[in-house]
């Protein structure tokens, strides 16, 4: 059986705090998550555990986020040498702003190809971060990892996705995940 490994993680500092988004090494993860659809469950990292996840990484088949490529595995490369874009992975992201020449938000393609929506956001766990409440971002980071895999799925099965464009439209891409 092939693994798929979704993965999301958030951090202890922002883009401000550490000097601009050309230091994104340096923000430092608070929590990572993952879902293996080979063992079927989910794994939450703390910052002590954080060479795991990178092994778990590494030795999946394929790993999908979004916008993992630029910032997830940016806020990783803080952590080892190893160069994690080398990595199989599907950045939803980055493959639909190449076919729209535009980001989309995973809230936005949640919200209207599945009809759930994000239950914060990442400064807030940033805030959380700084109260000392990591379940609360473990419980946000797992959220996002379902809603991941919930849109690598609905795209996968349908061959594309919705959203809505910056009028309220609802409009579909297709994808080839």
């Amino acid at each position: 059986m092939k693994n798929i490994l979704y993965f999301d993680l958030e951090t202890k500092k922002s883009a401000e705090d550490v000097g601009g988004w050309g230091h994104i090494n340096l923000m430092g993860m608070s929590i990572g998550v993952t879902y293996s659809t080979a063992q079927d469950a989910y794994r939450i990292y703390d910052e002590k555990q954080v060479s795991a996840l990178i092994t778990d990484l590494q030795r999946a088949d394929l790993v999908v986020g979004f916008n993992n490529l630029r910032f997830d595995y940016e806020v990783l490369h803080g952590y080892t040498s190893f160069d994690l874009r080398q990595l199989p992975t599907l950045d939803m992201m980055v493959d639909l702003q190449e076919q729209l020449r535009h980001r989309l938000s995973l809230d936005s393609i949640a919200t209207a190809s599945l009809g759930v929506e994000k239950t914060a956001e990442g400064l807030q766990a940033i805030e959380w971060y700084r109260e000392g409440k990591l379940l609360e971002i473990a419980e946000y980071c797992c959220y996002d990892v379902k809603i991941t895999r919930l849109v690598h799925e609905f795209g996968v099965h349908n061959q594309q996705v919705h959203y809505h464009n910056r009028f309220g439209k609802k409009m579909s891409v297709p994808v080839k995940w």
